[in-house]
Formats: structure tokens, C-alpha cells, sequence
């Protein structure tokens, strides 16, 4: 799976797709919890924000998501679809929240069906790729990470920015919160990714772990939130 030889430059541009909020897959739709945070006062100023955010990176993302990716990206490129199958059930198991579980299979769904109508894939691997049922976003993303050859590390610096912009863009429609205040907390967390990134790639099988009650909390109550402007 995968091209022979893929220039720098080359799996640098498809990264900046696959991280774009431009990427049909649906990220925009979400806020996943943030919504609820900020409607319940939890969250009030860009500092509020620029922790919340941090804090999820560090205790769901860094901990969990990005070291299951990891692992996707390594069973994708073993062609051993029996453990991007276990991996893709352990990502679904993590997602506590009814919402939070139908945000991942809707743009993993997306995601797939966008890659199955652009045929920039050989058959083979889009064959592969529909073996996995109900693929979360991460196993479809690791999927093309793979595909395309794009470094480990630079794709889950890429997943990361991307959740992190997409939560700034969620706050600046919530909130007052200027453009120029969403790119302070883009830069406070771009500080942040290296440690991160250290972080996830170090993360052993029995540290899995996405235990961040506050956000659990967040996403229950906007399960019955009225007036919701994001689904999650």
C-alpha cells in the first residue's frame, strides 16, 4: 500500500489537505462540547478557551487519539487489516458519548466516501479500506496517511492543529472572540505540539487513556442542549 517514492513537497501539500477545514468530512459541524462549555459559563474569555483547549490535547488527544493513529498509520502500512480493525473498535469504545461516537463514524464515513469518489486510490486499497466497518475519522485519515506516505510524526502534528483550529473556529462562533484572539490560541498551542507529540509517540498500550470528565460532562448536556448551533 502506498507509492514507492513520494517527494517532501508532495506529502506536505496532500498533509495540508487532509488537516484543511476545507476537507469535506464535516469537522466544521462539530464543537464537540465546546458549545456547551461556553452556553454553561464554564468558558468566558480567550484565556478560559486557550486552556480548555490545551488541556483537551494534552488529556484526550495526546493520550489517546494521536497514539491510536499512530498505531492505525503502522497496521495500514503491515496491510494487517485484523489490527486496524482492533485499533478502529478501541477509537469507537473511547468515544463515551453518543455524540462524540456519531461525530467520528459520520466523517469517517465522509471521509471514505470522498476518497471512493475522487480515484486518487488504486482499487486495492479502497478495497481494504471498505473491509473496516463503521471506520471512526482517525482510522480513514491514518488510512490516507499511510497511502500517501506522509511522515508519522508530520501527520499527527497535522491532526492535531487541525482538532485545535477547529476548535478555535467553534469559539469564535459562540463567543466574542476575535480573529486576532483565535490566532493567539493557535499560537499558544502550536508552542505546545512538540511536547505533545513526544508525548503520544512515547505512550505505551496500557496508557491509552481519554479520561477528561469536564468534557464528558460537556457532551452529555449538549446531547439536550436547545438552540444548538454545532452537533456535538
Amino acid at each position: 500500500m502506498g507509492e514507492s517514492s513520494v517527494p517532501d513537497d508532495l506529502a506536505l501539500s496532500r498533509l495540508l489537505r487532509l488537516a484543511s477545514p476545507a476537507l469535506p468530512a464535516g469537522a466544521f459541524s462539530y464543537s464537540q462540547g465546546l458549545e456547551t462549555a461556553i452556553a454553561q459559563g464554564w468558558l468566558r474569555d480567550e484565556a478560559a478557551i486557550t486552556d480548555w483547549v490545551q488541556d483537551v490535547l494534552e488529556f484526550t488527544l495526546a493520550r489517546f487519539d494521536a497514539p491510536l493513529l499512530a498505531r492505525l498509520i503502522d497496521s495500514w502500512a503491515g496491510a494487517d487489516l485484523t489490527e486496524v480493525g482492533r485499533w478502529n473498535e478501541v477509537l469507537l469504545a473511547g468515544r463515551e458519548t453518543a455524540e462524540f461516537r456519531a461525530e467520528t463514524s459520520q466523517m469517517g464515513y465522509s471521509l471514505r466516501a470522498l476518497f471512493n469518489a475522487t480515484g486518487e486510490f488504486p482499487h486495492a486499497d479502497l478495497e481494504r479500506l471498505a473491509q473496516i466497518s463503521s471506520p471512526g475519522f482517525p482510522t480513514v485519515f491514518a488510512f490516507a496517511v499511510c497511502a500517501w506516505r506522509i511522515p508519522v510524526r508530520s501527520a499527527l502534528v497535522g491532526y492535531f492543529f487541525a482538532w485545535a483550529e477547529n476548535q478555535v473556529g467553534a469559539a469564535v462562533k459562540s463567543m466574542r472572540l476575535g480573529h486576532v484572539g483565535a490566532q493567539r490560541i493557535l499560537s499558544a498551542v502550536s508552542l505546545a505540539l512538540p511536547a505533545l507529540l513526544e508525548s503520544a509517540l512515547a505512550c505505551e498500550d496500557d496508557a491509552l487513556s481519554n479520561f477528561s470528565p469536564g468534557l464528558t460532562i460537556a457532551s452529555c448536556l449538549h446531547e439536550v442542549q436547545d438552540g444548538r448551533m454545532f452537533r456535538s
